[in-house]
């Protein structure tokens, strides 16, 4: 049976597979595309900065912080789906969930436990935490397309109407946020990156 440091290291070397999964949105001014490690760095980096903005005058950022880390881990099995892709929408939950059991189940019994208890917390998007995480990761690639003129929406003909119903849970975690986004995504379409 292998020791508890022994399990946490074959995670920690595991989750590095994080690096190697590539989103729709591309760097800003640039043509490699971001990896979900990059996006999870910058969401939380987003959260530290952002937090005072949420509607939650009490939020945990702390927990937070450990959402975003986690959130997008399952993709090293499950894979990324673009946000607007109905049909690879299909199955997402089921196919997350069992790359989850895998994943987590790498850890020490506690520590699956908490991966597992936050990772379900973010997907419900139900508690104050989860809402601000998860408008935290709808946020950033809006700004993303918003800087590169549109690219990701541009590629995959994505309207303003999909691009509005697909974020407007950002108003869910921060009013204010949802507010600029949609300034951001109206600018968009004044300038022909988003139709």
């Amino acid at each position: 049976m292998k020791s508890r440091l022994e399990q946490q290291i074959e995670f920690i070397l595991e989750i590095d597979k994080l690096k190697h999964v590539f989103r729709k949105s591309r760097l800003i001014r640039s043509e490699r595309f971001e990896n979900d490690a990059e996006h999870t760095w910058h969401l939380t980096v987003m959260a530290v900065l952002l937090s005072e903005h949420a509607n939650a005058p009490d939020l945990s950022l702390p927990k937070v912080l450990k959402m975003l880390l986690i959130h997008d881990l399952v993709e090293i099995d499950a894979g990324d789906t673009f946000a607007y892709d109905v049909k690879g929408l299909e199955g997402k939950y089921e196919r997350e969930q069992a790359a989850a059991n895998r994943l987590f189940g790498l850890l020490p019994e506690d520590q699956r436990a908490e991966f597992m208890e936050l990772w379900e917390e973010f997907e419900a998007r139900e508690t104050n935490e989860a809402k601000f995480a998860a408008a935290m990761d709808r946020l950033q690639p809006v700004l993303l397309n918003c800087e590169n003129e549109g690219q990701s929406w541009k590629e995959h003909g994505i309207t303003s109407e999909q691009v509005l119903e697909r974020n407007r849970h950002i108003g869910d975690g921060s009013s204010a946020l949802w507010q600029h986004a949609r300034k951001l995504i109206g600018r968009a379409v004044e300038q022909g990156f988003l139709k």
